[in-house]
């Protein structure tokens, strides 16, 4: 994707870039909702994801283009950092970064020209804002000279998305997409936040079923959930989720509603689900890890209630097929897409009488992405 992105800045802008940087989109592998309650999560980062490229401008304009938006958005350095509504508010996202920026104390570039590509799927739940997050960041830091740890990249990808987009997030989408590598997971202990990784067994495959569903509401919805989490640890008396077991939650039912208490019990079952994925995975038992998957998207269609029809199907459909380990939906929910976790023997075939039977429930078919690992964000040669 670097030349034939140097190539259309050069078209766009009449020079070529200064630098290139890149970052990978992500797959939820299991922990969902967990990690902004403080608790462990597992993602894969992937062979597909965003590059920018950008080079400094004299007279403080700042320019932002992309490949999937046809204008091109100016945003004067001198004018103060905010929110753009409107067809340009994708711009958010590395205007979140400035901000960042700022509040770390980095020097922030002042006039350039920006040009963002991605290869993501849009609506799949594969975090395409984490990944122009920190593409955008590199890329920035690589013009100012700043030199920027990866623990720190991944946090000023989510303070922009926390505090100038506005997303309640925790630190999944941009800690898999910062520490990401090739053939392997990443693991993140979210109470610090500590970064690992986890290899991969040989031999299993990613393949992603997009519904593009979405429901009108899901920030809306996404952002609910953040506050019947904090309410309930805060019922519960405890600061995060995290610090509560299932023994707390029953013993403390009376001081919690009905949906909390599900809430509560989502979030406290898929920590151990987590930690029960991690062993098991260091023990090579692919078949429990399929399992477990598959337990984690039940409790999020009972208990989290961030599933849907078109999703649920998808797993249903999913998991009574051969070489299929286990399948949930990855991401927020709320719509967007399933990941099922397979062996080498599921194919193109096996996959096409999934879509097919999932058309013939719902009169369109899903976008189907067979995708592998990759590496973390990280700089390319112009």
């Amino acid at each position: 994707m670097k030349s034939a992105l140097s190539e259309r800045f050069q078209r766009l802008y009449g020079r070529a870039p200064a630098v290139l940087a890149q970052a990978p989109g992500r797959i939820e592998f299991i922990g969902n909702h967990t990690d902004y309650n403080g608790g462990p999560v597992l993602g894969a980062a992937i062979d597909r994801g965003v590059t920018v490229a950008l080079a400094p401008r004299d007279d403080g304009r700042r320019r932002f283009a992309s490949e999937q938006r046809p204008e091109v958005a100016t945003v004067e350095a001198e004018a103060p950092l905010a929110p753009v509504t409107g067809s340009a508010s994708w711009v958010n996202y590395p205007l979140g970064v400035l901000a960042a920026f700022a509040a770390y104390g980095l020097r922030l570039p002042a006039g350039f020209d920006y040009l963002a590509d991605s290869d993501l799927p849009v609506g799949a739940g594969l975090s395409s804002s984490a990944a122009i997050e920190l593409a955008s960041a590199l890329a920035f830091a690589h013009l100012t000279g700043e030199r920027l740890t990866r623990d720190t990249l991944v946090l000023i990808g989510r303070h922009a998305e926390n505090h100038f987009v506005g997303v309640p997030c925790g630190i999944l989408d941009q800690g898999v997409s910062g520490f990401g590598r090739k053939d392997h997971l990443v693991f993140i202990d979210c109470r610090g936040p500590v970064f690992g990784t986890v290899t991969l067994p040989a031999g299993v495959h990613f393949w992603i079923f997009n519904t593009h569903t979405r429901h009108a509401l899901v920030d809306g919805l996404y952002a609910e959930r953040h506050r019947e989490c904090m309410d309930a640890a805060r019922a519960l008396g405890v600061a995060q989720l995290a610090e509560a077991s299932p023994s707390h939650v029953a013993d403390r039912a009376s001081h919690l509603s009905i949906k909390l208490q599900r809430r509560a019990r989502h979030v406290v079952d898929e920590i151990i689900r987590v930690e029960a994925t991690l062993a098991a995975l260091r023990a090579g038992d692919i078949s429990t890890v399929g399992a477990l998957l598959t337990a984690s998207h039940r409790s999020s269609q009972s208990l989290f209630e961030n599933s849907t029809v078109e999703l649920d199907f998808l797993v249903d459909a999913l998991v009574a097929s051969p070489h299929v380990h286990g399948a949930r939906l990855t991401g927020g929910g709320f719509g967007g897409a399933v990941m099922a976790l397979t062996s080498e023997a599921f194919d193109d075939a096996g996959a096409a009488r999934v879509a097919d039977a999932y058309t013939q429930r719902f009169g369109r078919p899903p976008d189907i992405l067979h995708t592998q690992t990759g590496d973390g964000a990280s700089l390319l040669s112009p």
